[in-house]
Parts: C-alpha cells; structure tokens; sequence
C-alpha cells in the first residue's frame, strides 16, 4: 500500500462541517433560537457547560475558511444550512439576512473551484417547532419540505449537491429515546415516531429541491451506519447482533430502498411502531440520487437487557479515539460491501468519517497528529479496496474541516484538519490537513 491510496479519476475529496458546530452567530442576522441552544444551555447537558453560541466564529470567519480550504486543495465541501437562521419560527417569515449568508458561502466556494454539497437539517430544529411537538408530529414533515423549498429558490442555481438530512438515527434516537442529545426527551415511542416522520420529510423534501432549484440536483440522505458484529457464537448473542443491525441500519436502509420497515423490527417494536399512513414510504428509493455513509466504528454486541433491543455492547481489545470509539478500518469496507449485496444502490458517497485524538499546538502553529493520518490513510485505503470490489463510490468528506463544537462533548473533543484556538480563533493545518492536501493532490 503507497501512503496515498489513488481513486479514479472524478473522485471527489472533501471535508465536512456543520452550521452549529462551527457558525456561532447565534443571535445575529436574524437567527431564531434552535433545540440546540436551548439544550446547550441547559445545566448539565454539556461538558463543562459548553454551547454553540461563538464556536468556531465562522459567521464572521468564514472567508478565512474558505482560503483555508482553498489551501488545502479541497475538491468539495459539506456545509449545512441552519434551519433557525433561514426561517426563525421554522416557517413564515423568510429571514433574506440568513440566506444571504449561504448565497455569499456558496459563490465563494464556486470562485475556488471548490463544490459545494449542502446539507439542509444537521440537527438544529427551530426551537418554536419544538415546543409544538418536534419531529413526533407529522406536521414537521411539511415544514421541512417548504423550508428545503425556500433554499433551493435562492441557492438552488448553484447548489447541485443537496443532502436533505444528517443522521435521522441520531437526531431521532438519541434525541427523544436515550436524551443525550437536543431536545433531551426520554420517550421511545416519541423517537421511533420521530424517525417515521424525519423518512418522510426527506421524501417530501427531496420532492421540493427538485421543484425549486433551478440547475439540476441531485439529492440524497446521510445515514450513520455500522457493522454489527456478536461477541460470540451463542444463538442468543447472534440474534442481538442481528436485532441491533435492526436498530442502527436496517431501520432506515430498508424504507428508502425497499419502502418497508424490516419485519423483524417491525414484531419487535409492536408496542412503540410509528403512527403512519399506508402510502407514507412508498416511492422513497426512486427519489433517492445517492446516498451519503457517515462511518466511524463498528458496534460488537451480545445479548443484554439494554432498552430498547436488548443488547450488551462491549469494548474489544483494540485501538480507541478520544471517544472511546474502536478504530476499526475493515469495518468501512464490510459496511461498503455490505451495501452493495443487499441493496440495489445508488451512488454513495463516505459523508463523514474521521477521529479525535488529543491534540496539542506545538511553537509555530505545529500541531502533529500521527494518530489521525493513520486513521484516515487506513480508512481510505478500505474505501479504494470496497471501490475495486464494485462498490459505486463516487466521494470521500473527511470530519471535519476544523476542530468544532462536538454536541454534548462541547470543545472537549477534536476532530478538525485544522487546529482552533478556541481562545482567540486562530487557525493552524495539523500535519493531518498536510497530508490530505499532499493525498488530493497525488490524485489523478
């Protein structure tokens, strides 16, 4: 293996941000209030207490990002639109500040050479959809599809990359099941409906982008997915694996290319099944242009009382990020080739992927981070190879641009190229930046 894995030509490499981890601004420009401001300034949500509200600055700072990228010889890059910056209540009004924010970004982007993928929803509903219900309520689905509407008319032009959401398992899940994340609800029900109506609002929304825009989109949905894998070879152990596959993966896999829930899942959550109506999935696979694959780990599971599938998780032996999370290469390929098998795909692209590790600014703005340039060779080397087995991988966004807000780790945890001092802004490239410069420009 060269330390600069090839992909053929047209590949594109790029990195990934998203607008609440890096934005701050929070109150300027017309911006609403969004479930994660309102989550981050709870006590206790956040590590430290940590919130959004300055971040990486990058409402005011993002010429200096743009040239950043430039630098790094970026091919593309992953943005998201926050919702509560474009319309405050999450409808009406249109705030033309905010939009004239993304209108700025997207030209500039353009002016590098540098294409621009947009994510319409990475987490930061409005606030006020919340408090009348959030995405339990099936109403949000429409809001969603109007608010898709209002940024295709105006960047739509430009913009042929759209993604309309990022990680329904999450937001869903983790948001109104376990509660670690905005809006903080513990509700299993509630999050299984969530995840119904965040299907349905892609659907509707990729519905409204190709309606709007007026250059041709292609519009897809980022999923994190992972390998399962039992930890052993009991019956029992088999069957949790096979359950919890269920539970991160199948549950969303299946209605957007089969247009059904798994059966299996469906038995399993009979009590807590999602309210829906009979023609709520159908016609989910043709409105789907690629799909995008955030992959960091695998999970490795056995039978346990863990709510809601029952599983234990555990911890092999093994290499570990900062987020305790196993660095697990082959797993990309195995969830790569695993797609291919079981689905009739589209194109994929790798949304995100990358690592915390503990980073440390040397004199001179040095930042050495040999920790992350193995990870993201080893996790691009895994990418080439599911490539050469027929995958239809067209793209590669590493997490992320820069060192960020990280949700409820707060600035506890950085993933960034590219060092922030959060205490003054300052920008440095980590020597991971230079060598994904030195591996985009190895490309042919």
């Amino acid at each position: 293996m060269t330390d600069f894995p090839l992909f053929p030509p047209g590949f594109v490499l790029g990195a990934a941000t998203s607008a609440y981890q890096i934005e701050g601004g929070v109150r300027e420009g017309g911006r609403g209030e969004s479930i994660w401001d309102r989550f981050s300034h709870t006590p206790g949500k956040t590590y430290r207490g940590h919130t959004g509200d300055v971040a990486c600055d990058h409402y005011h700072r993002w010429r200096e990002d743009v040239d950043l990228m430039a630098r790094l010889g970026l091919r593309a890059y992953r943005l998201s639109v926050a919702w509560p910056r474009i319309l405050p209540q999450g409808h009406g009004p249109v705030n033309e500040v905010g939009l004239d924010f993304y209108d700025r970004l997207v030209d500039a982007l353009l002016e590098r050479g540098i294409t621009p993928f947009v994510t319409l929803y990475h987490w930061d509903l409005p606030q006020p959809l919340q408090d009348a219900g959030g995405w339990p309520e099936r109403s949000v689905a429409d809001r969603f599809a109007d608010y898709a509407a209002v940024v295709a008319r105006r960047l739509g032009d430009r913009v042929q990359h759209w993604i309309t959401l990022n990680e329904p398992w999450v937001f869903a899940f983790l948001g109104y099941g376990t509660g670690v994340h905005a809006p903080g609800l513990t509700d299993w029900k509630a999050a299984l409906q969530a995840a119904h109506h965040a299907l349905l609002a892609h659907g509707k929304a990729a519905d409204a982008l190709r309606a709007a825009a007026s250059a041709p989109s292609q519009v897809g949905i980022t999923l994190n997915l992972n390998p399962v894998d039992p930890v052993g070879d009991r019956p029992a152990d088999r069957e949790a694996a096979h359950r919890f596959d269920g539970y991160c993966n199948r549950w969303f896999l299946d209605p957007l290319f089969h247009s059904r829930y798994p059966p299996d899942m469906l038995a399993w959550w009979a009590d807590r099944a999602p309210v829906m109506e009979s023609d709520d999935l159908s016609g989910l696979p043709e409105r789907l242009d690629f799909l995008g694959v955030n992959y960091y780990t695998r999970a490795v599971v056995g039978a346990g009382p863990e709510p809601p599938v029952r599983v234990a998780t555990y911890r092999p032996e093994g290499r570990y990020t900062e987020m305790g999370w196993e660095v697990y290469p082959d797993g990309l390929y195995r969830l790569l080739t695993r797609l291919r098998r079981d689905y009739d795909l589209p194109d994929l692209y790798i949304t995100e992927n990358g690592a915390a590790f503990p980073d440390t600014l040397q004199p001179g703005g040095v930042v050495e981070d040999p920790l992350r340039v193995e990870y993201l060779r080893d996790h691009l080397e895994a990418a080439r190879r599911a490539i050469r087995a027929g995958v239809p991988l067209r793209g590669y966004f590493a997490w992320s641009l820069l060192d960020n807000f990280e949700w409820a780790y707060g600035y506890g945890k950085r993933f960034g190229l590219v060092y922030v001092n959060y205490a003054d802004q300052a920008r440095f490239i980590k020597a991971s930046g230079h060598w994904f410069q030195r591996l985009i420009g190895a490309q042919p």
